[in-house]
């Protein structure tokens, strides 16, 4: 009797696992914002740097992670970020002043960069060829609820027991959840279990002319390839978080009540499923390259509807399709990276993009924040987010609809 392919199991395992860490490491930071910084007499702009710095760190250590993940598999690197993730949010809950926080956020962005995304997407595309989309839109779709789980979850507990005892049971959750699944149920490759990508009988046979991509990291950051699909990821993130930072003060300067600025935001999150949804059956009409520009040329619909659109009708069309382009864009690199490039260095390629992410991503927020304090107003940083999202769709369209080999190795 044949056995079920663990490819799923393990698709399974991380789509848990991973609502719970974005959960725990990201979404309940801003829960505790506001009673950590009585408790410790801190202002807004520490408490931000605490967070910026725990995303830089993601970033920057998202190469080693992916460089790891590919020579020795997810299984140990995910086990003990867990374990690490979870002492740092213990720890968090007994720091006493900035220094200790920021020394705090730094260790969990450097856990988060072994347990999240990057490295769930390295395991993934180990075990999945012809349904990679699939499998990651499982993983996406259970954690895009991560927030609407873990946001009220840690409301009532600071509400009840305050933000120090919040974060010790939280830190037990993340434990309890993620250390077991990451242990017992990843492995490296499907081969270590007798089994083949897909749970297919035998490995696929390709075309003739057509080969699997095996470029190496080094030959990668010499194409141009690289650094256009670098630069349109990068672009779209920066567009991303500025919004994610600034979305509610935005909505409130454009004359919106704070309950409907509440309700805008909860739906983002609702569009964003429905984006994943979307996008990965649609992978088979279209190439990934195609419904990349369309997810970016999306998300610069939203901002014009944002900065031009009239009243509440501009409010809904671009909850709806900043919602949309969110949930797509996520599917949108994590498939490229490994159509373009393969599975074998997936993780070291990835952790490199990340890395020039991780250090725009940074700068956005606070670009975005001088524009507004230098104009009063954020009409300007409207249109410069827009035109970052054109330049997104235009760098994804400089690659072609499926790349060989020799031009994934093209120097510049």
């Amino acid at each position: 009797m044949k056995k079920p392919f663990r490819g799923w199991t393990i698709t399974w395992a991380l789509a848990v696992t991973q609502t719970v860490g974005y959960g725990v490491l990201l979404y309940t930071f801003g829960v505790v914002t506001v009673p950590m910084e009585e408790a410790l007499g801190l202002s807004r702009a520490g408490t931000s740097l605490a967070f910026s710095v725990a995303l830089l760190a993601t970033g920057m250590a998202a190469w080693f992670m992916g460089r790891w993940v590919d020579q020795y598999g997810g299984r140990g690197v995910m086990t003990l970020g867990s374990i690490a993730a979870s002492l740092l949010v213990l720890a968090w809950s007994l720091v006493q002043n900035l220094p200790q926080l920021l020394l705090v956020q730094i260790g969990i962005g450097v856990a988060m960069a072994a347990v999240t995304y990057d490295v769930a997407f390295t395991v993934i595309a180990r075990w999945f060829r012809q349904h990679r989309i699939r499998a990651m839109m499982v993983v996406t779709l259970l954690a895009g609820l991560a927030s609407t789980i873990f946001i009220p979850l840690a409301t009532f507990l600071v509400d009840l027991w305050g933000w120090r005892t919040a974060l010790q049971l939280l830190a037990g959750v993340l434990f309890l959840t993620t250390v077991p699944l990451h242990a017992i149920t990843l492995r490296r490759d499907p081969i270590d279990v007798g089994q083949h990508p897909d749970g297919v009988s035998q490995p696929a046979r390709l075309r003739v002319g057509e080969s699997e991509p095996t470029t190496s990291l080094r030959d990668a950051m010499r194409s141009r390839v690289f650094w256009w699909m670098t630069g349109s990821f990068a672009f779209d993130e920066m567009v991303f978080i500025s919004i994610a930072a600034h979305s509610v003060p935005l909505l409130l300067e454009r004359g919106f009540e704070a309950t409907l600025v509440a309700g805008a935001a909860g739906s983002i999150g609702v569009m964003q499923v429905v984006g994943r949804v979307v996008f990965a059956p649609a992978t088979r009409y279209w190439s990934l390259r195609r419904l990349a520009i369309a997810t970016y040329t999306v998300r610069a619909v939203a901002l014009v509807a944002l900065w031009l659109g009239p009243g509440l009708m501009g409010l809904v069309v671009f909850v709806l399709t900043f919602g949309l382009a969110n949930g797509a864009s996520t599917l949108a690199r994590a498939g490229l990276v490994g159509e373009v490039y393969g599975v074998r260095h997936y993780g070291a390629i990835n952790g490199a993009m990340t890395g020039v992410i991780a250090l725009l991503q940074t700068v956005a927020p606070l670009l975005v924040g001088f524009l507004r304090s230098a104009t009063g107003r954020y009409d300007e940083a409207l249109v410069m987010l827009l035109a970052l999202s054109i330049t997104s769709a235009i760098a994804t369209g400089r690659l072609p609809l499926r790349v060989p080999q020799r031009l994934a190795h093209e120097r510049v």
